[in-house]
């Protein structure tokens, strides 16, 4: 068994790692990089793989660090079959075509403003290529096994599973079979006491285990997250402000929705207080959180409710008079947009206008790459750029790690307990490297197993 590791090798962005078993060739994840430009630039780059000879990609989660390059991979030639979850799936079609779009309205308005340094700027990919894209997805249940790659005349490929990992709805990990042999892929791992999402359900078997790292050196807060999103929520309206949640439209916009509803009930916040979801893709994921309910582990009433009092924003010009209202200080509110790390889409309106107002507060709720808006202004950054201008930042800026989805490093050493034998080689990925390293210390401490944080484009035989 060979395994290339094209990404989120020395980042917590751009999941792909190439597995080459006997002859089959299989891509787990095919992530976008995000965050720092050295990074971002990464997905310009030509494939340092043929695309011709992969026999199937098979995805953890949609997320787009595990799967926005698929539209790249598909304009690059690759046809095969693209495996997930049935959640994956359909949540990977509201990412996908919102990053196309997104992709193709930055390469005009650069064209528009002239703040592109190339003679025409072009987007990474199309509507078109993700369409494309989506028509070669494979639903895969979860739990049931499945030979994948068995086209082309050679041989019997791998058997794939896929076992929930918590973390977003339909997100797996992966085990891959052949010749008796288990590669597992952890995906991203999902926390113990979620707001949404079940826990990740455990494994015990691998003879090769690549494990995510995004929390490798950290551990939650240990504190009462609705507590402190009331307690925001009612200093922000006590100065005449509003509160700006950037949030990931899929996944973390949903638990914002249950958490606001909840605080609502219990009288902590105002009941009358507006709230908006000023995002397409939010708007969508939320229908289909709904509809998967039974894979939540909310209560389903609650899920039925989950839109009472909240207006969603149905174009852009609204999006564009709700930040002009904010940015004139009237109608104090709660507004959740995408993205959640401010690196694009409509919440960047809203930063604009509500970053130079003292009595705003924008705040993060969740992780934040290196390198983009959300961790620069985390950071205390006192002025962004926006759409080729400079905001200053006067606003509240505040940062609430404790609504991650990901696993921190006790709840990861928890979930490799679960194995019953060491793996006879663990490589730690998707982690900025102090988070990789921390966890591949305490494996090899704590657990005695064969580990290495692989590099950026590694190739290792196991």
């Amino acid at each position: 068994m060979q395994i290339d590791f094209l990404g989120a090798a020395d980042s917590v962005t751009g999941s792909k790692h190439l597995v080459t078993w006997g002859e089959r060739r299989v891509l787990l994840d095919c992530g976008m990089f995000q965050g720092y430009k050295v990074l971002r630039e990464r997905n310009w780059h030509a494939p340092h793989l043929d695309v011709h000879s992969l026999d199937a990609v098979v995805l953890s989660h949609a997320h787009l660090d595990h799967s926005g390059w698929l539209p790249a991979l598909v304009a690059h030639g690759y046809k095969g079959p693209i495996y997930a979850s049935p959640a994956t799936r359909d949540l990977a079609e509201v990412l996908l075509l919102d990053a196309a779009h997104l992709q193709e309205e930055d390469a005009r308005r650069a064209n528009r403003h002239g703040y592109t340094r190339h003679e025409k700027a072009l987007p990474l990919f199309t509507r078109n290529d993700a369409k494309r894209a989506m028509a070669q997805f494979v639903p895969l249940p979860e739990g049931k096994p499945r030979e994948i790659g068995s086209r082309g005349g050679k041989g019997r490929g791998p058997q794939v599973t896929l076992t929930p990992a918590g973390h977003l709805l339909g997100a797996c990990s992966i085990t891959m079979s052949l010749g008796g042999e288990r590669l597992v892929f952890s995906g991203d791992l999902g926390r113990q006491n979620d707001l949404l999402m079940p826990p990740p359900q455990p494994l015990a078997e691998a003879d090769v285990l690549i494990v995510e790292s995004t929390y490798g050196n950290r551990l939650h807060p240990d504190e009462d997250v609705l507590a402190l999103l009331a307690e925001a929520v009612r200093q922000t309206l006590a100065r005449g402000g509003s509160l700006l949640l950037p949030a990931f439209a899929v996944g973390r916009a949903q638990a914002l929705l249950v958490a606001m509803q909840r605080l609502k009930a219990r009288g902590e916040i105002p009941a009358r207080l507006p709230i908006f979801v000023d995002s397409p893709m939010a708007a969508e994921a939320t229908a289909l959180y709904r509809q998967y309910r039974r894979q939540l582990r909310v209560p389903q009433r609650e899920m039925a409710n989950l839109l009472e009092g909240v207006t969603l924003v149905p174009n852009a010009q609204q999006s564009l008079r709700l930040a002009r209202g904010q940015a004139a200080g009237r109608l104090p509110a709660v507004i959740i947009s995408a993205s959640g790390m401010a690196t694009g889409g409509r919440v960047l309106n809203h930063i604009a206008a509500m970053a130079p107002n003292p009595a705003h507060h924008i705040l993060f709720p969740g992780f934040q790459v290196g390198g983009t808006r959300g961790a620069l202004l985390v950071a205390g950054e006192r002025e962004v750029k926006i759409h080729g201008a400079y905001v200053p930042v006067r606003a509240q800026v505040s940062h609430l790690e404790s609504f991650s989805g990901h696993a921190d490093a006790n709840e990861l050493m928890a979930w490799l307990r679960n194995f019953r034998t060491p793996p006879r080689q663990t490589f730690v990925v998707h982690g900025e490297p102090e988070a990789s390293d921390a966890l591949r210390q305490r494996i090899a401490r704590e657990l005695g197993w064969p580990v290495r944080v692989p590099p950026q484009g590694g190739r290792f035989t196991v």
